[in-house]
């Protein structure tokens, strides 16, 4: 297996997914529409509904249309969080993915309803996939992943997580709370994306609770690397500023443990949550060679 090219197909694959699904830029409302393609389709990583797929293909899981709503639905959430997160009332980022931010470009008012639209949208999304339903088990597998979509990203989730961030800014900050952020704010995605995949491929619940601790560890992992990126990377490879955590006396991995401390940290987490995978192809006698590699690449990126 050719991991880059087969991460460049897989890519292009949800490329075309959220271009099909990206609403028409027409009517009295179009700069609504325009708003939330420009922040949609400004590419990324696509990491979260590639993560979705692949579990869903761990556990064997055949019928791949009815993930693709999911997939294109959880993005949309994941882009309205970077578009609000951008925000002069939190971040202030001016450069996202390379290029200017929603509010910089569109005005901060139609940042804020692109991101609120997209929310919405990721949902009305998500619904079509019960037009998919071959049979009534997946129609409830397809209800339970809807549970997760909503509670995942909400207040016991991702917007819980960016409550603490918001209101320890500039405090120091103990490594329980820190991770408390971390699994919030970002493993919640994650966790999300791959407790889905598991769900509509028929996984059972024990199943299920390993993909939510594997994609913690995966999130946690991710989210250090982040934090050393964010010391180490350029605008140029990172596509947004640097020393973003340093100009906002944010508390990281890097500044608890040094930057050889941190990624020390981010390799740990990465080797639970792969030790977890293998558990779970070993109960299954099921493998994806390719989710082994994507989550093992995670922690040694440089974007």
């Amino acid at each position: 297996m050719n991991f880059k090219e087969e991460l460049t197909k897989r890519t292009e694959e949800i490329e075309a997914l959220l271009k099909k699904a990206a609403p028409k830029e027409e009517g009295y409302q179009k700069t609504i529409f325009e708003a939330m393609n420009y922040s949609l389709m400004a590419g990324g990583k696509r990491l979260r509904p590639m993560l979705m797929k692949e579990t869903y293909r761990l556990f064997g899981g055949s019928h791949e249309a009815v993930v693709h709503p999911f997939m294109t639905a959880i993005e949309m959430i994941h882009t309205y969080s970077l578009i609000h997160d951008d925000l002069p009332a939190l971040d202030n980022d001016e450069y996202r993915r390379g290029r200017k931010t929603s509010h910089v470009v569109f005005g901060e008012a139609m940042a804020i309803l692109a991101g609120d639209a997209l929310m919405n949208y990721a949902f009305e999304t998500a619904s079509k996939a019960f037009d998919l339903a071959e049979n009534e088990d997946e129609f409830h597998r397809i209800a339970n992943a809807v549970q997760i979509l909503s509670s995942k990203p909400g207040i016991y989730g991702m917007i819980g997580g960016q409550v603490v961030d918001v209101e320890r800014e500039g405090q120091p900050l103990t490594k329980s709370v820190l991770d408390f952020i971390h699994e919030l704010k970002t493993s919640a995605l994650i966790e999300c994306s791959m407790m889905i995949g598991a769900v509509l491929a028929g996984a059972d619940d024990e199943a299920v609770n390993k993909v939510e601790k594997m994609a913690k560890n995966i999130g946690i992992s991710f989210q250090i690397q982040d934090d050393i990126l964010d010391v180490t990377g350029t605008l140029e490879e990172l596509g947004k500023k640097t020393h973003s955590d340093e100009k906002n006396n944010k508390t990281t991995y890097v500044t608890l443990f040094g930057i050889d401390g941190a990624m020390k940290e981010a390799e740990r987490f990465s080797a639970d949550a792969e030790k977890i995978l293998e558990e779970i192809s070993e109960s299954n006698n099921l493998t994806n060679p390719f989710l082994t590699e994507l989550i093992c690449q995670l922690v040694h990126r440089k974007k």
